[in-house]
């Protein structure tokens, strides 16, 4: 569980390279293309590897649903806060309102795949 939730964070963080400019310090592309593309690729991710965590449980599905979702969702923004917010220079409200917010994608996410693997 904490080992996938480290790999809904680092992945992202070390894709996120690819569109920064090392010598300008800036994003290469358009910020908010930025933002989609780290949206749709940590739900990717995420998906896999609830699917993946969910295949190796026999019960309990809802209670492991909201468990690993908020267990993913404190390490990406522990992470964040410890990483990111040095260096962007952003206090944490507006972090929260710009980034952190769609963590809690990841809870919504783990907790529906576990209501539905309950009913299956």
């Amino acid at each position: 569980m904490i080992l996938f939730g480290l790999i809904t964070w680092i992945v992202p963080f070390v894709t996120s390279f690819l569109f920064f400019n090392m010598e300008t310090q800036q994003l290469s592309i358009n910020e908010l293309f930025f933002k989609s593309i780290m949206i749709v690729e940590g739900g990717l991710i995420g998906v896999f590897l609830l699917v993946h965590y969910f295949r190796k449980i026999s019960d309990r599905f809802v209670k492991e649903g909201l468990i690993i979702g908020l267990c993913w969702f404190l390490i990406n923004i522990v992470l964040d806060v410890v990483v990111l917010l040095p260096t962007s220079q952003m206090d944490f409200g507006t972090y929260f309102q710009q980034i952190g917010m769609r963590y809690l994608l990841i809870p919504i996410i783990s907790l529906g795949m576990g209501y539905v693997a309950r009913s299956k």
